[in-house]
């Protein structure tokens, strides 16, 4: 029997489409699955008439992958991953390689890679996966780190099942380490910025200037028309708007319970940032509104308790439609300048080495973040590999300047409704923090050497020089 090219181990949706995508490369696979019978079932439907080849051990697995071994390994994130790696390592020789293809912790993947890479000759790959079971099929935008060597053997694979744009497949080596599973994480923190910005636009266009469903869809059509909003996430969102429940007859996303779950990588960004004291607050507002959002029993019941203003706009809604379209823009520039800068920070913090405009590039097909606009990104910072904020890239700093006043207004006006924006109001926050060559937090590191000690420095001495007062003696 010939020997098979790729294995997949873990036959979810994710497993199954990434393992067919090879295979309609022309690469002939082995699959696994812990459970048989999720095995038989896959073989006697989707694998019908393609080049996969069922194990139904991991020892017979094994044996059937030509050398160097290449395994996708598609389980849940956390022990199991574990729990693969240790089975398959006493089965596996020198230079054979693993790659996890899940939504593994940066960290963790760390400590795999530093464990394989000490104590066996196995090569390890964490790769991030972005495109949801659509794009896993036909082609996914992928960020794999770590082993250079066991990367350099995947790439003709990987260059081959990943997304095609004009500048080449939506794939890259990303770096050492937990390089390429820190990246996804970004991006998925990325993500949850773009979905709640997009969702409060929707909330001011619907609740503020009493837009119907059809006129939201042709609204959100119209501005994926646009060089600034073209992307993936406002493509479909105009989708949903127009999508009728068979059951009912009305449209089904005011059908649709308003609590948002999430997995735990956007949280995942928030600690990171924190931990690397890099500012990204519209990420945190975006995973903070998911929290309250599952808070849905008490809102019922402080809706009745605590009246907001319930006003409507009075003026021309077509004409502020504009508006809330460049308060999007605006916000969603912000919220990848924070994306970029933490990527930058943590690649200088663990020495990762990471390639902005690759990260941005591998960005502009297949993933869920896909946009028009990253094109600008890569450029900015090809252009200028020392730029410290995508803010200060030319382009991006006029079309900021030229739509700061909308901006400015679409957020009174929900505040004057009573509209949350938490998203939007974060990153104006985050534009007039960076552009203010003053903030009041002189006064806060005053009441920190008042009550703690903890000293200061002088705008009239030099940098580096500490201070402290005895505040009650001068008192």
């Amino acid at each position: 029997m010939t020997k098979r090219t790729f294995g997949v181990i873990g036959l979810a949706v994710m497993g199954e489409n990434l393992a067919l995508n090879v295979e309609s490369r022309g690469f002939p696979i082995a699959v696994y699955n812990r459970t048989a019978s999720k095995t038989k079932e896959f073989m006697e439907t989707r694998a019908v008439g393609k080049d996969v080849k069922a194990a139904y051990s991991l020892e017979e697995f094994v044996q059937i992958l030509e050398r160097p071994r290449k395994i996708l390994v598609m389980v849940k994130a956390g022990p199991p991953v574990d729990a693969v790696i240790e089975q398959l390592k006493p089965l596996l020789e020198e230079g054979d390689m693993i790659i996890d293809g899940g939504n593994s912790l940066y960290e963790d993947t760390e400590r795999r890679t530093r464990d394989l890479e000490s104590t066996t000759k196995l090569g390890f790959v964490g790769m991030g996966v972005s495109g949801g079971e659509e794009g896993a099929l036909h082609g996914p935008s992928l960020m794999p780190g770590g082993t250079e060597f066991a990367y350099r053997e995947l790439e003709p694979i990987l260059t081959k099942i990943a997304a095609q744009v004009d500048d080449g497949p939506c794939v890259t080596y990303v770096g050492p380490g937990g390089a390429g599973h820190y990246v996804k994480m970004v991006h998925n923190g990325i993500e949850y910025g773009d979905m709640q910005l997009i969702a409060e636009a929707y909330d001011v266009l619907k609740n503020g200037l009493g837009l119907s469903n059809q006129q939201l869809q042709e609204t959100f059509t119209e501005w994926n028309r646009t060089d600034e909003l073209n992307s993936y996430l406002i493509e479909i969102t105009a989708d949903i708007f127009k999508y009728v429940d068979p059951e009912t007859g009305h449209h089904l996303v005011d059908l649709i319970l308003d609590s948002a779950g999430q997995k735990g990588t956007g949280r995942w960004t928030v600690l990171s940032s924190l931990e690397l004291g890099v500012s990204i607050p519209t990420i945190y507002a975006a995973v903070n509104a998911r929290v309250m959002s599952a808070y849905k029993d008490e809102r019922v019941a402080a809706a009745k308790e605590l009246p907001g203003p319930g006003e409507t706009y009075p003026g021309d809604a077509a004409l502020f439609v504009n508006k809330v379209r460049d308060a999007l823009y605006c916000s969603k520039m912000c919220s990848y300048a924070q994306g970029m800068a933490l990527i930058a920070k943590a690649s200088q913090e663990f020495n990762y080495n990471i390639s902005l405009p690759e990260s941005a590039r591998i960005w502009k097909g297949g993933c869920i973040i896909r946009a028009g606009f990253l094109d600008k990104i890569r450029k900015a910072f090809a252009e200028n590999p020392g730029l410290p904020n995508l803010l200060l890239a030319p382009e991006f700093k006029q079309s900021i300047l030229d739509r700061q006043e909308a901006w400015r207004e679409v957020l009174v006006l929900a505040n004057k409704l009573g509209i949350p924006v938490p998203a939007f109001s974060s990153s104006l926050d985050y534009f007039d923090s960076y552009r203010r060559a003053n903030l009041p937090q002189n006064l806060t590191q005053a009441q920190r050497d008042y009550f703690g000690a903890h000293t200061y420095e002088r705008t009239d001495k030099p940098r580096g020089e500490f201070f402290h007062t005895e505040w009650m003696a001068e008192s």
